[in-house]
């Protein structure tokens, strides 16, 4: 029984938000109050399913006397106004991920939530994921050893699923380098200890048609001398769940006869108004959005465990390869699977992070520093690969214990 529950406000009913639904539904340690979102559809559909209030604006939300958590899930340009605003009026924050875009406005969140005191915790980005938690605790046990180096990669269809315009825009956010890229970069990072000194980066954009990267690969050095290979394309040809157990990014078993259903789908619109038509289409509340409330991801769902691709940890002793199902450990003389049991609830552990940030007052590891020390190297890859040149990093923190 939890000791009692968060009141949760919802700044935002898009993508993000219908993927955190059922770890909002489900946790008992949190109550959904009100939302805001711009869409009418969208906040009729919430007030039916939960019997909360409804606001226009995140403004109006955060004012909101009885809300004491409010999940900013809007785009990607809009985290550090909305933040600054939740923490103005008192609220602790759950933000997605990536923080924000460029490092003043990382600068200008922290600065909120330390005036107003109170907490900040940034995500859901994989790094909470139970496996790479678990492999870290391994790491951290001193059993495998040291970190020597980290192989990261993941193919999608993420290029080609319905976006807003701005979404295909690097400098508003877009591209696979700020909404996947962070994913990616917060694993390598929580499992290299944290502390990364210098990045060389490429990045492709080979689809005239969606104007922005689509794939980059990255080296990225750590203090310590262990290094980290990261790799994504989401230009939806290979499907690395192909190597992952048959098991897609949210834990479920993959529909191999589904392949190529990106491409297809999108051939449905002539132009971007009509992409993003599509996209809301498929939003909370949406045309095709399913018609009750989801509570997925309990046992009779028979989920495992998200995951973001193919990751191998080599370590002095022992490699590490997270799986839904547990970790992989590659011994000298064996190797054998650490097990983890079916979620209960899935991303439970971001609601552990902000229960125990709240309730218990303990220190967060996705607070703000630790997230804009991820979007620093996001900001570099880019870089790295505009300048073709070794970017050296300034803002680092170390994995929290």
């Amino acid at each position: 029984m939890a000791e009692r529950r968060l009141r949760m406000g919802i700044a935002g009913l898009g993508r993000a938000f219908t993927l955190m639904l059922p770890t909002l539904v489900a946790d008992p340690r949190v109550e959904l109050v009100a939302a805001a979102d711009p869409r009418a559809d969208a906040t009729r559909r919430f007030a039916a399913d939960f019997g909360a209030r409804t606001y226009d604006t995140v403004e109006a939300l955060c004012a909101d006397t009885d809300i004491e958590l409010v999940y900013v899930a809007t785009p990607h340009q809009h985290h550090a106004a909305h933040v600054a605003t939740a923490a103005a009026h008192g609220k602790h924050v759950l933000v997605e991920k990536p923080m924000a875009i460029t490092l003043a406005e990382c600068r200008q969140m922290i600065a909120a939530i330390e005036r107003a005191g109170v907490c900040l915790i940034v995500g859901h980005s994989h790094s909470f994921d139970r496996p790479i938690l678990r492999a870290r605790e391994i790491i951290a046990s001193g059993a495998v050893g040291a970190v020597r180096m980290i192989n990261a990669q993941y193919y999608t269809d993420f290029l080609y699923r319905p976006r807003r315009s701005e979404e295909l825009v690097t400098e508003k956010g877009g591209g696979v380098v700020f909404s996947q890229g962070a994913h990616q970069i917060d694993i390598v990072r929580l499992l290299g200890g944290g502390r990364v000194k210098s990045v060389r980066a490429l990045t492709g954009a080979w689809d005239g048609d969606r104007p922005t990267e689509g794939a980059f690969a990255a080296l990225l050095t750590f203090d310590g001398g262990a290094f980290a290979s990261i790799l994504y394309s989401g230009y939806a040809h290979f499907d690395s769940d192909e190597i992952c157990g048959g098991i897609g990014e949210l834990g479920a078993p993959k529909d191999a006869s589904q392949y190529g259903t990106a491409r297809r789908n999108l051939k449905r619109a002539a132009n971007a108004d009509e992409e993003a038509a599509l996209k809301n289409a498929r939003s909370y509340g949406g045309a095709d959005y399913p018609k009750r409330a989801s509570v997925g991801g309990t046992t009779e769902d028979a989920r495992w465990h998200e995951h973001f691709g193919w990751v191998l940890v080599s370590c002095e002793c022992a490699d590490l390869r997270p799986l839904p199902t547990g970790v992989m450990i590659y011994g000298d003389a064996e190797a054998h699977l650490d097990p983890l049991p079916r979620p209960r609830i899935p991303r439970a552990e971001v609601v552990d992070e902000i229960y125990d940030a709240i309730v218990h007052r303990r220190a967060a590891l996705h607070d703000g520093k630790w997230a804009m020390a991820t979007l620093e190297i996001c900001l570099a890859v880019l870089q790295s690969a505009r300048e073709q040149r070794e970017i050296t990093l300034v803002h680092q923190v170390a994995v929290q214990s």
